[in-house]
């Protein structure tokens, strides 16, 4: 019994401090929101690409930040699957509005694999004018310094440079539980990758350089994975190159959210993660405040240490350094922050329990069913 609770203690012990370290690194690679201004001389042309689909509570201002960048020669290639979706009218407007920004809207769905969002990618891609292209999700809040903050996360050795999402402006508890899965969890995490040198793609936002990766399969090739994130990640390693993140990530602004909504795209992540790169999804069960807080508990009763003393304990040791990052780096913060980080750690178990499982998910509308290389080449077989 003495084993059980010194090996309960020491394993919350160092999946405390393990936290506290991530934390820590992810502080040091992030800045806070910061105005950058153009680099002197001549700057290169952009392509941005924005796959959209359905209009969301913050269309129409996403829209004007997409044309409003600070960037003297950039234009924008909006891309929809069906002319009947009612976020066309929309850009169309945008695009009268703007007209003195080059822009085109694109209709027409290239299934190049079961990735919807890719599929709708495929066609601004191959239309891009320019060297340098982003692929940006239309949920995107761009600032004015959007491309400025992209290039200068640029190095020589680097393949692709990408940024995560930070939710903001939530509209009641579930949006709150989102921001705590977007913010402190998953980009302290990513962050805290690369600091490691494993540097992980995310699609929200991808500064490409268009020769690089036309020479090496185009577009077509980030449908190697069921996640174009994940293939653009094992391909950029592949070359010998680096996946840099923007010191200052973008924000994502949320609205309203349903406990439903959460589930389901947490519940699709986790599966890609998990199909995509098993060896990394594997220990994800370690995050969150579930695992330290249970081996901290039995570690207590053992030793006859206060249950609920050494839950606050924990639960301090794991929530204010997280809302000090949150604080530190400009994100959203309210009074209902902690209950929000509380509830998405109850869920966490939950979710990468399903991330091993089978079944279909759902992306945005569509039913998918996600599987490996294997699953997928034995069925093909049979």
């Amino acid at each position: 019994m003495e084993l059980i609770v010194i090996a309960a203690a020491v394993l919350s012990t160092a999946l405390i401090l393990s936290n506290l370290a991530g934390i820590l690194l992810a502080a040091f690679r992030l800045k806070r929101p910061r105005t950058l201004a153009r680099p002197p001389g001549k700057v290169p042309p952009v392509s941005i690409v924005i796959p959209s689909r359905g209009v969301e509570p913050f269309t129409e201002e996403t829209l004007q930040r997409a044309f409003s960048l600070d960037w003297p020669r950039y234009e924008l290639i909006f891309c929809v699957a069906h002319a009947d979706d009612p976020v066309v009218k929309l850009i169309n407007r945008a695009i009268v509005r703007f007209s003195k920004v080059p822009a085109r809207l694109l209709v027409g769905d290239d299934r190049i694999s079961a990735n919807p969002k890719l599929n709708n990618c495929v066609k601004g891609w191959e239309a891009a004018r320019h060297h340098w292209v982003i692929l940006a999700d239309s949920n995107v809040l761009m600032p004015r310094d959007y491309v400025q903050h992209l290039m200068a996360a640029w190095q020589p050795d680097t393949g692709l440079v990408c940024s995560t999402p930070i939710g903001s402006r939530p509209d009641g508890f579930w949006a709150e539980v989102e921001c705590a899965f977007l913010n402190t969890l998953q980009a302290r995490w990513q962050y805290t990758g690369e600091a490691l040198g494993l540097g992980f793609a995310q699609g929200k936002s991808m500064l490409w350089k268009k020769p690089m990766l036309d020479a090496n399969g185009g577009i077509r090739a980030l449908a190697a994975e069921i996640a174009e994130d994940a293939a653009a990640t094992k391909l950029v390693n592949g070359l010998g190159l680096r996946v840099n993140l923007v010191a200052s990530p973008f924000e994502q602004p949320l609205g309203e959210r349903r406990l439903g909504e959460i589930w389901s795209r947490q519940a699709r992540w986790a599966r890609l993660r998990r199909v995509t790169f098993p060896l990394f999804f594997a220990p994800e069960i370690l995050t969150g405040v579930a695992v330290p807080l249970g081996l901290a508990l039995v570690a207590a009763a053992g030793a006859g240490i206060s249950l609920p003393l050494t839950a606050l304990c924990v639960l301090a040791l794991a929530y204010v350094p997280e809302c000090a990052l949150a604080w530190a780096k400009g994100w959203y913060l309210s009074p209902r922050t902690i209950p929000a980080m509380m509830v998405r750690d109850v869920m966490l178990p939950a979710i990468w329990a399903r991330g091993w499982l089978g079944g279909a998910v759902d992306w945005r509308g569509n039913a998918m069913t996600i599987r490996t290389k294997a699953m997928t080449e034995l069925e093909e077989g049979a």
